[in-house]
């Protein structure tokens, strides 16, 4: 039994990324699928294994780790007096059909028994179900969990602070529901998606939006993605978060900025003003002689942490503000401090 190149059977670099996988699987399986390619069946065996492996990261790891020692590896695992076990035991594998779809080689290195079950977690391709992926007379489905997308959400700070629910609209490109994403029925082309296998879906979602999150912040909706190909799951949606800047505060991480503006008078003599906050307007003290800059915090008055519970602090920072249109008698008093000022210094 010879090693298999799962690269080479999908025609990829063994650092190919996720998405190269994926368009070639589908390219080569549309190919030789037995509905459109008679006498292909074992090379379109050949095809989804590889793929059952290099699309998923952990397996990928496994089977890189394992390379052309697998007989070693398998050898030792069939053989615990060998000294050393299989690095793929534990790990739980199903097989679909009686038929068998995976090869001699990988049953083999993932250890699977003569009942079809081993040893390796994942029944994505399954051969010898009812039915087919959008033709007759061959008992294969392709089942291909579909792709992840993103949407842009933008929010004020106030939706921020307090977390939403809202309704997005999504154009998704998804399997065509008459071929199933084969792009051909009865080996015709099907007549929905003129031979694509895709058709463009629109989807109303009420997603939920967490309270804390900030400009970058990318929120998981899982399973609301697009559909999977051969009646394959959902992918996920991840929400790109912008807040809108706020004329109000000045947001750093989890902590709020705000200036806050107070007499020559008050910031002389002292007094307690009303000062806005997101959860609402609060009474804080000023100390006499309080000079301009000064700044003060208000504990847990800024935005929820995201992980952890709590929330960040709002500062205020003290701007003085001088009088316009003062009147005679106004100006005269001012000058009478001015005088007492100098006279003390």
């Amino acid at each position: 039994m010879n090693y298999k190149d799962y690269y080479k059977t999908l025609g990829v670099a063994r650092d190919a990324d996720e998405k190269t996988i994926k368009s070639a699987y589908r390219k080569l399986a549309r190919k030789h699928h037995p509905d459109v390619n008679k006498g292909s069946a074992e090379r379109f065996k050949e095809i989804s294994e590889a793929h059952t492996v290099l699309s998923d990261p952990e397996k990928r790891k496994r089977y890189d780790t394992l390379g052309p020692d697998w007989e070693r590896f398998a050898q030792a695992g069939a053989n615990p007096g060998a000294g050393a076990r299989s690095p793929f035991e534990g790990q739980d594998i199903r097989f679909g059909g009686e038929s068998g779809g995976f090869s001699d080689f990988f049953r083999t290195i993932f250890g699977a028994d003569g009942a079809g079950r081993g040893r390796g977690g994942f029944s994505e391709v399954r051969f010898g179900d009812a039915g087919d992926l959008g033709g007759a007379g061959w008992g294969g489905v392709i089942t291909d969990r579909g792709g992840d997308v993103e949407a842009g959400v933008e929010l004020t700070l106030e939706e921020a602070f307090q977390g939403i629910r809202r309704t997005i609209a999504l154009e998704l490109d998804e399997p065509c529901p008459t071929c199933g994403g084969a792009g051909h029925v009865n080996r015709k082309p099907c007549a929905t998606c003129r031979g694509t296998g895709w058709s463009k879906g629109r989807r109303h979602l009420e997603v939920k939006i967490p309270a804390g999150v900030d400009t970058g912040s990318r929120v998981r909706v899982a399973s609301e993605g697009p559909a999977g190909t051969g009646g394959g799951a959902r992918g996920d949606l991840f929400l790109q978060i912008t807040v809108k800047p706020d004329s109000r505060f000045e947001r750093k991480g989890d902590d709020l900025y705000a200036d806050l503006p107070v007499s020559v008078s008050d910031a002389a003599l002292g007094t307690e003003i009303a000062v806005p906050t997101l959860k609402g307007q609060v009474s804080m003290k000023i100390p006499p002689e309080t000079s301009s800059g000064r700044t003060f915090r208000l504990p847990g008055y800024g935005m929820p942490h995201l992980k952890g519970g709590g929330a960040g602090d709002q500062y205020l920072k003290v701007q003085l503000t001088i009088p316009a249109g003062l009147s005679p008698r106004e100006k005269e008093l001012f000058e009478e401090l001015r005088k007492l000022r100098t006279e003390k210094t």
